[in-house]
């Protein structure tokens, strides 16, 4: 008798778009007959899946330059998907369990599935593809501007506003309730990227759609040469001589935002002399978004906040208060993965606190 496919291993990797090369942070889901990815880990419906069975996996995965712990999985028609870990360890537990359900399910193992993805539905007539390219015509497509917004300057992109504006006079949809709903497949697909906060929250699904018709939501195209000048969303300052200490621990966890309270994945790095816990931005770069000095703080676990749904809060959130009294709430995976990201981080904050202590006794 057949059974539904139980789970394996689950948790944030960065996945490279099918279409463009943009990474992003996925929750993973490794059932024993395929992978599941999310937008969020507290989804209902994944965004996508892939099969298992005749797949092949390869690792190192090089074909990227510097972004590194890479590995690839080929499916049965020969198309490829990349994903990045975060670390060394991370990398060869995912490919090593990956392998393993490959060779049960090649092996002749069945599996009962029920579909769990809700897709957007669309009249079979539009082509996404081809809207995409009448969308970035250079006479009669979107009109990329340069916009401002909180002190940072938006280049080569255009408002939420303009794209339905547009849709409804190409005549590719009857209303503006249609034109949403298009939008939000075409950014779900990867044809449009989200560029400041606003969009950025919406398409994380903090608003009722992942598109917003707004005049102040800010979208841009993939391939368009699209930057933004202005300060960091982060406002830690971090100092070359934080990278002295030795790493002793590190994995993504949601960090929540200073100014706007929405939850963002992130990579934390915890090093120990001096005790400092960087976090970056897990789909590219090698610089830190920010840096939490650890020395003389209170890491606790935190069982509730008033402004974080439930279901993102069962026994996962903890929170770090620095000597200078900032408030970092973080949230792990799980609730064995909090309580090993809170005794790392108050080993490294009390050894470094005792250094520090020696030190000025032994000064003159």
């Amino acid at each position: 008798m057949e059974r539904e496919p139980m789970r394996i291993r689950e948790g944030y990797l960065v996945k490279k778009g099918s279409m463009f090369n943009t990474w992003k942070p996925m929750w993973v889901v490794l059932l024993e007959d395929g992978i599941e990815f999310y937008k969020r880990k507290a989804d209902n419906s994944p965004k996508g899946m892939i099969p298992l069975k005749g797949s092949s996996i390869h690792s190192p995965c090089q074909d990227f330059g510097k972004r590194m712990f890479v590995f690839r999985l080929t499916v049965a028609k020969q198309q490829d998907h990349f994903f990045q870990a975060a670390y060394l360890e991370e990398r060869d537990a995912w490919v090593r369990d990956i392998k393993k359900a490959i060779h049960h399910i090649d092996g002749g193992q069945r599996f009962a599935r029920k579909s769990t993805r809700k897709s957007i539905r669309l009249p079979e007539t539009i082509n996404l593809s081809a809207l995409y390219l009448s969308m970035k015509d250079p006479e009669k497509g979107i009109k990329e501007l340069k916009l401002e917004k909180d002190k940072r300057v938006f280049n080569h992109c255009f408002t939420g506003t303009c794209v339905i504006d547009w849709l409804v006079s190409s005549s590719s949809i009857r209303n503006r309730k249609e034109g949403l709903l298009l939008a939000s497949s075409l950014l779900s697909e990867g044809y449009l990227q989200p560029a400041g906060d606003t969009s950025k929250a919406a398409a994380e699904g903090l608003s009722d759609t992942s598109f917003l018709d707004l005049s102040d939501a800010y979208y841009y195209f993939p391939d368009s040469g699209f930057f933004c000048e202005g300060y960091s969303s982060d406002d830690d300052v971090v100092l070359k001589e934080e990278f002295r200490g030795t790493i002793v621990k590190q994995g993504c966890l949601l960090k929540q935002g200073h100014r706007r309270k929405n939850w963002k994945v992130r990579k934390f790095v915890l090093r120990d002399d001096p005790a400092y816990l960087h976090y970056y931005d897990p789909a590219g770069g090698e610089e830190p978004l920010g840096a939490i000095h650890l020395r003389g703080c209170v890491v606790t676990a935190v069982e509730d906040m008033p402004d974080t749904k439930k279901y993102d809060a069962d026994n996962i959130l903890f929170e770090i208060i620095t000597a200078n009294e900032i408030h970092y709430y973080l949230q792990a995976a799980s609730s064995t993965e909090r309580t090993e990201w809170i005794k790392a981080i108050q080993s490294v904050a009390r050894t470094d606190l005792v250094a520090a202590c020696s030190l000025i006794q032994i000064m003159p």
